[in-house]
């Protein structure tokens, strides 16, 4: 399994709420329908709660996504899939595509605690 992290900023002049709108109801389902997102095995948003900002000029991060693939080859497929360039023209409308912060991973990875189960 291949993980793409990536760590996410809202563009210039977008308030929180208005990105986290956009993600949730543009991107996400954008994600859904495009042949590119399907090599995506597992797709997660982990938003920034809206009462953490300090306002709308706030620099940190936004939210985290987390996207899953089977392998490198579906990962790559993703990235050069004919219809790649519809979602790169969403992602530029509302990120701010230079301050993205991403890490590529393959499992197995390190489990140093699990205090979920019961």
């Amino acid at each position: 399994m291949v993980r793409l992290t990536c760590m996410l900023r809202r563009k210039a002049g977008l308030t929180p709420a208005e990105f986290h709108e956009h993600w949730e109801q543009v991107h996400g389902p954008l994600t859904v329908r495009l042949e590119c997102g399907s090599y995506v095995v597992r797709y997660e948003q982990l938003p920034r709660p809206l009462d953490s900002y300090s306002g709308d000029d706030d620099p940190g991060f936004d939210g985290v996504t987390v996207q899953w693939f089977n392998s490198m080859e579906d990962y790559n497929a993703h990235m050069a899939a004919s219809d790649f360039s519809v979602m790169w023209a969403d992602i530029e409308s509302f990120l701010d595509v230079p301050s993205l912060h991403f890490v590529v991973t393959e499992e197995p990875g390190r489990l140093v605690i699990d205090r979920t189960a019961s």
